[in-house]
Order: C-alpha cells, then structure tokens, then sequence
C-alpha cells in the first residue's frame, strides 16, 4: 500500500525555521509535493516538484522566496524548508504524490505547523 509519512511540524513564532519531510512508499511517483488547510479554508498548494530528473518545481505566490521544496527520489523523500514563518503560514501540512504511471493521488496524515506572533 502508498503510504505517504510527513514529520517536522511544531510550534514556532514568526520569522523562525521549520524543514518539513515526507517519507512515501508502495509505489514510484511522478509528482510530489505540499499542500496546506488553515482551520474554514480549503486545502490548497503550496509546492510541488516533479521526480523526474528535471525536478520542476512550483510554488504558491504567498510562499516564493520564503520555501523551498526539493526532493531525494532514492528515499521517495520530499523536503519542505520554511524559512521566515508568518502566522498565515498556520495551518496542517499535507504532504502529496502522484503515483506513475498509474497517476493516483495520495495523502499524507497532515502535520500541524503553528507560528505565533
């Protein structure tokens, strides 16, 4: 089974650091990434990065230049650094793949990420 296993949420205040990981396994995938829900809203993306060689990346507009995702497809691992945290950026984390070829979409269980003020 796809089993998708996201670790390194906490409680930060603003401008501080987290690095976010999600372990995936049961299957090669094609597209990787994070999504985010803040408590009323829905989920939404906030990166994602393809696992083929060319490792194109994109990002929400709320989050460019503060987080960078990148990948270790030998450990179907995907990395989120998140640098100069905001209280925006509140909300649970869920880590996403994309399997290949058979291009069915996976969750992760969420991790909560909270910056205070």
């Amino acid at each position: 089974q796809v089993q998708l296993v996201e670790s390194g949420g906490g409680l930060v205040q603003t401008g501080e650091s987290l690095r976010l990981s999600c372990a995936a396994s049961g299957s090669i995938f094609s597209i990787m990434g994070w999504y985010r829900q803040a408590p009323g809203k829905q989920r939404d993306v906030v990166a994602t990065i393809t696992t083929t060689s060319s490792g194109r990346t994109n990002y929400a507009d709320s989050v460019k230049g503060r987080f960078t995702i990148s990948r270790d497809n030998a450990k179907r691992t995907v990395y989120l650094q998140m640098n100069s945290l905001k209280p925006e950026d509140t909300a649970v984390y869920y880590c996403y793949a994309k399997t290949f070829p058979g291009q069915i979409v996976y969750w992760g269980q969420g991790t909560q990420v909270t910056v205070s003020s």
